[in-house]
């Protein structure tokens, strides 16, 4: 796991955790230059999913163990806030879960949360991950799923959503099968407590709401009074195609 830090360290520190399966570049290179006048951002780069690293994902209790270490060192185990952007969303909960550090302000952004059982977990990634680790390895998207794509979403939200996830952004063929399976099932089997409290600390929920009103319902189960924004978006929409707006709403919540 890497660490990359932007910006000057007497500011209020900003973490941000990357989703499934993708590069820190790719999440959040475009928002960095307009977040680090104000902070100091934090950008975590996973086991497995960092090329100037030979390692491997293996789960996420390894991967929180690494956060809080560093965060510990470099933070005296206080953090001004961390972004979690889709599966960094339940790094979020199990954080203040475990109390090994302390976070002012926990930003959830459009996380779906899904929870499986081991066997469902095992039979998800046996059927998604091989087409998604061909799709990362080639750089290409099969036309029906391009297709349906841009049906549901739009040619903007498409294009940017696949630079995120890798398809015409870093070269991600350097990420192991293992890896994103091992992310992908370990994610999905990792249980969240429900209405999870920390004294001093604020949730911060982007909720997407053409992703359907059961998300909303699962950050209010997950989290007690949880300050929910919304927008009438898709999943990390807000991120991947209104940087500047997205900066916004993050300073309004934390600072």
């Amino acid at each position: 796991m890497k660490f990359y830090e932007f910006g000057q360290k007497e500011n209020p520190a900003i973490m941000l955790l990357p989703g499934t399966c993708c590069h820190w570049k790719n999440n959040f290179s475009h928002v960095v230059d307009l977040l680090k006048n104000d902070l100091y951002v934090v950008c975590v780069s996973y086991d497995g999913f960092d090329e100037t690293e030979k390692t491997e994902f293996s789960d996420m209790q390894s991967e929180i163990e690494k956060i809080e270490l560093y965060i510990k060192e470099q933070f005296q185990g206080n953090i001004h806030a961390i972004y979690g952007c889709s599966l960094g969303g339940s790094f979020i909960g199990l954080l203040m879960k475990r109390g090994k550090i302390h976070m002012n302000h926990g930003i959830i952004g459009s996380s779906d949360l899904d929870e499986a059982s081991k066997g469902k977990a095992k039979l998800q990634a046996m059927l998604i991950i091989p087409l998604f680790y061909k799709m990362l390895h080639s750089g290409k998207v099969p036309k029906f799923i391009r297709n349906r794509m841009i049906k549901r979403a739009g040619k903007e939200y498409t294009k940017n959503g696949l630079r995120m996830m890798g398809i015409g952004g870093v070269d991600m063929s350097f990420v192991s099968k293992n890896s994103m399976k091992n992310q992908f099932y370990s994610d999905l089997i990792t249980v969240l407590e429900k209405h999870i409290e920390v004294k001093d600390t604020q949730v911060h929920c982007f909720f997407a709401a053409k992703m359907g009103e059961k998300y909303k319902q699962r950050y209010l189960n997950h989290f007690s009074n949880p300050h929910i924004i919304e927008h009438d978006l898709l999943h990390e929409e807000l991120l991947v195609c209104y940087p500047q707006e997205w900066v916004k709403n993050v300073k309004r919540c934390i600072l």
